[in-house]
């Protein structure tokens, strides 16, 4: 399915009036066992696709609280090929689309083309690989087109506007805009210009623009939203997975809902 499917997942959300809601998981962290239970957790309760992060030793983007979960799941003996054998056991049961965050050395020494067709087999439809510059992908995103696996890029707001235009026209499955100068974690506020930087993006992409970075409660999930398409939380959710509090996550999926944000 691949690209197709993320396409079809925001299409149905935004076109009912809702915005999208994806949720960041490191893979392997509670151990690999866990996964399946999660990610159908999350599909049932209304998350438009998952973020799945790999364990890697040497994050760039992610802040202390996505870094400690990928400690444990190393030390739960999570590897890429793990997660992607575990994702083929049970791929007929969801129907969300599965978006991997994994850093470019896995990929490299996984093999490009032997990676991008593991994940065609195993319903994987779209990757986000933050280290991996706009100007040093070009030979290896024919490779992901030819398996139909989308390519989401990330823009900064320090980004110049050349620079945005070029990553908001090559974006696949939607454009993923980082709020903040820094790595992921929970804020309790945003730099002023935000909603206009947001705003601003959605006049360059033709793809769904989601907030991510920072995005912890109900009131910033329906407030960002508001300015784009829907959000991206990952450190707040890595949190509550690991202290088992359910009930906050489906609050937070909750408040990208249509009747939520208008009433927020």
């Amino acid at each position: 399915m691949g690209k197709a499917r993320i396409d079809k997942a925001f299409k149905e959300v935004l076109e009912r009036g809702d915005k999208a809601f994806v949720p960041y998981i490191m893979a392997g962290d509670g151990g690999l066992d866990a996964l399946k239970e999660q990610i159908l957790f999350l599909q049932e309760s209304g998350a438009t696709a998952v973020e799945l992060g790999i364990p890697f030793s040497d994050p760039v983007a992610d802040g202390p609280i996505i870094q400690e979960a990928g400690l444990r799941a190393l030390a739960n003996g999570t590897s890429l090929a793990g997660v992607l054998t575990s994702l083929e056991e049970w791929k007929e049961t969801r129907t969300i689309p599965i978006v991997l965050m994994t850093y470019f050395n896995l990929i490299y020494a996984y093999g490009v083309e032997e990676f991008a067709q593991r994940c065609e087999n195993v319903g994987v439809d779209g990757l986000i690989i933050p280290d991996l510059p706009l100007e040093e992908e070009e030979e290896i995103s024919p490779i992901f087109e030819k398996y139909e696996i989308a390519l989401i890029r990330l823009v900064a707001p320090t980004s110049p506007r050349n620079r945005i235009e070029k990553i908001a026209g090559r974006t696949e499955g939607f454009l993923y805009a980082v709020t903040v100068k820094g790595t992921t974690g929970v804020r309790t506020q945003y730099e002023a210009g935000l909603a206009e930087y947001l705003q601003h993006l959605k006049e360059f992409s033709s793809a769904p623009v989601l907030a991510g970075f920072g995005v912890s409660t109900p009131e910033q999930v329906a407030e960002l939203s508001s300015y784009c398409d829907g959000v991206i939380v990952g450190s707040k959710i890595v949190d509550l997975l690991a202290k088992g509090e359910r009930e906050e996550i489906s609050e937070l999926i909750a408040a990208a809902k249509k009747n939520v944000i208008q009433s927020l």
